[in-house]
């Protein structure tokens, strides 16, 4: 039998999973759709093109990004819920 606690714990863990997974495709997919139009700007510092950077850099730096947010995110519901680990 689910208990609230758990029912929550899950609850909060599936939005949390759904979130990533909107992020990733936007980041994987999204971006790329419109590589052509940001080519259009260009990064000030280096001379690059917009598009170009997030096709061969910026969607990698989004990725590693977004683990770590969902790792210090998940811990937080862990911790809230009383299933951390150590």
């Amino acid at each position: 039998m689910a208990t609230p606690d758990r029912v929550s714990y899950w609850n909060k863990t599936k939005s949390l999973m759904f979130v990533m997974l909107a992020l990733w495709f936007f980041f994987g997919f999204v971006v790329h759709m419109f590589v052509v139009p940001l080519n259009n700007i260009v990064i000030p510092i280096f001379g690059f093109r917009l598009g170009f950077y997030m096709a061969s850099q910026g969607s990698l730096i989004a990725f590693v990004i977004m683990l770590f947010w969902f790792a210090r995110k998940q811990n937080e519901i862990d911790e809230e819920h009383g299933v951390a680990e150590d």
